[in-house]
């Protein structure tokens, strides 16, 4: 009976010492792909150093495009406005400039003002002419830049017939009363000469 009861317990012998070799062999197996993973996927981070305040990781291929560029210093004079192309001082002053007329315009006395400078830099009219042009647009609108006639459609300073003649200037012929002294002026000039003219044919028929 002794042979016999050996062979179960070599059975239970080996297969507890097979238990323990998987066992210690499983656990190997998770360290070494554990530390595979961590070789295999993390790699180490080039730094790129343009300059010594500024750090930046090192881009290849489509990021390297999507970096911008360093902003050349700019020349005397202009303004870096950001994303907006530099200017000169001296271009934003004419707008500003610009925009100081538009408004001062909008007022009957200050409308004769920009009438005047206008016809002193391009008509050269003599101070008599002036005098005719400020009757001739007193009659017509008081100098009023909002001044329309619902009946026949005139509109502005100048009162042009029909208002969107005034296109020929500028867009904003509504809204902006230097726009209509430009046209009315130019309209004068071309059609009568001088501002006296067209005064004479306004007390004929009451239109010029």
């Amino acid at each position: 009976m002794i042979p016999q009861l050996r062979k179960p317990a070599l059975a239970v012998g080996a297969a507890f010492i097979i238990s323990i070799l998987a066992s210690v062999d499983t656990t190997f197996a998770q360290v070494s792909f554990h530390r595979d993973l961590n070789i295999a996927d993390i790699a180490p981070t080039t730094i790129q150093r343009d300059s010594p305040a500024n750090n930046r990781p090192a881009l290849s291929g489509d990021q390297a495009l999507m970096v911008p560029t360093t902003t050349p210093p700019l020349a005397p004079g202009l303004m870096d406005l950001g994303s907006i192309p530099a200017v000169s001082a001296r271009q934003m002053s004419l707008v500003a400039l610009a925009s100081e007329q538009v408004e001062l315009a909008k007022t009957p006395t200050g409308a004769q003002t920009v009438a005047q400078s206008l016809i002193d830099a391009t008509y050269h009219w003599s101070a008599a002419q002036t005098t005719c042009l400020n009757t001739l647009w007193n009659k017509e609108s008081h100098w009023n830049f909002q001044a329309h006639n619902y009946r026949s459609g005139a509109h502005g300073i100048a009162q042009a017939l029909p208002a969107d003649k005034m296109e020929i200037v500028a867009m904003d012929w509504r809204t902006n009363p230097i726009t209509q002294i430009k046209w009315g002026l130019r309209y004068i000039s071309i059609r009568y000469g001088t501002p006296c003219k067209a005064l004479a044919k306004h007390l004929r028929s009451g239109s010029y």
